[in-house]
This record gives structure tokens, C-alpha cells and sequence, in this order.
């Protein structure tokens, strides 16, 4: 009997939105809506796979902070930037025409309201793409802003398969975070902690890779500590492997990963 083909892994991009909360770091994350193909009604971070349109050439002029980096890599940064603006309203880009009053200044968040009302419907429908958007507004994407954390790739036997970079940023403070109502349907700020206690208390669903994320990132106590973390260790690309051991199947991932374990009991990644 022919074995099945293997899905490709998509290339696909997602953003830990983070901040200083009163109970310590925070993170953004978004619930799945229930008819969504994949990770169905689960927390997540925003993200998604990378659109043709964040291939644009005509970007790279609108993107500060892609000195040095390939269209591939650009393009993952593109999608990061444009999956967190169309799932939680937050838009990581400058006003290109430096109407800021610092340089380095995210559009502040009177603008952004307008943005957002002119803009975030039709990107949602796919009517428009983050590329037009960019021109309309005279905007340059903040890809500097993005920390690469994590790179995880889907297992071979899985039936959607995902190529997929994390990304840390810090939370512009004055951007309301809010989910879409159409792929997400609910969000919140948690600390790392409290989210995986909720899924292990079963109240949240949460899927292996970002289980294992929140787990690394509980490991910071504020923003400027997750930073300096993600900027001084190096990424290593996480291909889970599924074995069976004496005392049943495993999970196997690269212990320099930084995740502080290399084995997992094989349920935790079906959950």
C-alpha cells in the first residue's frame, strides 16, 4: 500500500505580544473560533502562514530592520506584523514620514484608530493587503521591533504541518489589543503561569508548541528579562519526534532548544 504523501510545512509566523503586568510579564493571546481547521477553540498566540502579499519586493522599502535578511525572512516578519494587526488590533509600524515625535515611535494610537477603520475589515476579507495598507498610510513595518524566540516545525505525521517562527515584541502601550470576532473569539492578557495552569486544570485548550512557548517564557519575570533572554540565546529549530521507550511513546526535542526538558510523555503533545 503507497504511504501517504507528507503535507508540506507551511511557512507560517506568530507573535508574543508581551508586557509588565501587576502580577509580573504578561502575554497576549487570542481563543480559536470553534469552526477554524486548525488548533479549533485553543488559546493561542496571534499568528498565522505567510500571504502572498507579504512577499511583496515593494515592501522591503517600507520594512526598517530588514537589513541583512532574505525574502523568506522578511516575508515571516511581514506576516507576523500583519496577522497581529488583523487578530488583535495592534499594529507594529511607523509613521514612514517621521510625524512622530521620536524616530523610533510605533504609530501612536489616535492614529491607529483611523487605520484600523479603514483597513482591518478589508484585510480580514482579503480585499487589501499589508503592502497596500503601508502606502495608503505612508507607513514603514516595524520589523526591527521583532525578537526571534522559537522556531517549531510540525511532526510529518500530522495532517496540517506548520514552519513556524515565534516572534517577542513588547506591547505598544497605548494599542488596545482586542481579538477580531471572526478567527478569534475571545482574549486575553495571562501571565505565562496562569495559562498553563488553566490548561491543566482543563478549563483552556492549549496546543504542545504553545504549551512548551509559555513554559520558556515563564521563565522571564519582566519584559526587559524575556528580551534579553530571546537576544542572547540562540534559536534552535524544534522538530518534534515521537518514540516509543519501556515506558511508552516520548516526545523528543533538542535539549539546547531551551525548553529545560528534551522528553515529554507523547499525550501532552495529542492533547
Amino acid at each position: 500500500m503507497p504511504q501517504k504523501p507528507v503535507p508540506p510545512a507551511l511557512p507560517s509566523a506568530t507573535i508574543l505580544l508581551v508586557r509588565d503586568g501587576s502580577a509580573g510579564l504578561e502575554v497576549f493571546m487570542v481563543e480559536r473560533h470553534h469552526r477554524i481547521d486548525f488548533a479549533t477553540g485553543a488559546l493561542v498566540f496571534p499568528g498565522g502562514k505567510v500571504d502572498p502579499g507579504d512577499h511583496e519586493s515593494a515592501l522591503r522599502g517600507r520594512c526598517r530592520g530588514a537589513e541583512g535578511l532574505d525574502d523568506d525572512a522578511l516575508a515571516l516578519r511581514v506576516a507576523a506584523i500583519r496577522e497581529t494587526f488583523e487578530e488583535a488590533g495592534v499594529l507594529l509600524a511607523r509613521p514612514k514620514a517621521r510625524e512622530a515625535v521620536e524616530e523610533r515611535a510605533l504609530v501612536p494610537a489616535e492614529r491607529l484608530a483611523g487605520i484600523e477603520e479603514r483597513h482591518r475589515g478589508p484585510l480580514l476579507a482579503n480585499e487589501t493587503d499589508i503592502g497596500a495598507i503601508a502606502t495608503a498610510e505612508d507607513l514603514e513595518l516595524a520589523c526591527d521591533r521583532l525578537v526571534p524566540f522559537a522556531h517549531w516545525i510540525t511532526p510529518t505525521f500530522m495532517p496540517k504541518r506548520f514552519d513556524t517562527w515565534f516572534f517577542l515584541v513588547p506591547a505598544p502601550p497605548d494599542h488596545v489589543a482586542l481579538h477580531d470576532g471572526h478567527e478569534s473569539v475571545d482574549s486575553v492578557w495571562t501571565t505565562p503561569s496562569d495559562a498553563i495552569a488553566a490548561a491543566e486544570r482543563g478549563e483552556r485548550t492549549i496546543i504542545f508548541p504553545t504549551l512548551m512557548n509559555l513554559r520558556k517564557l515563564a521563565r522571564a519575570e519582566t519584559v526587559a528579562d524575556a528580551l534579553e533572554r530571546a537576544r542572547s540565546e540562540a534559536v534552535v529549530t524544534v522538530f518534534p519526534r515521537v518514540e516509543k521507550t519501556p515506558g511508552g511513546r516520548v516526545v523528543r526535542i533538542p535539549a539546547e532548544a531551551g525548553y529545560g526538558v528534551s522528553e515529554i510523555p507523547a499525550e501532552e503533545m495529542m492533547r
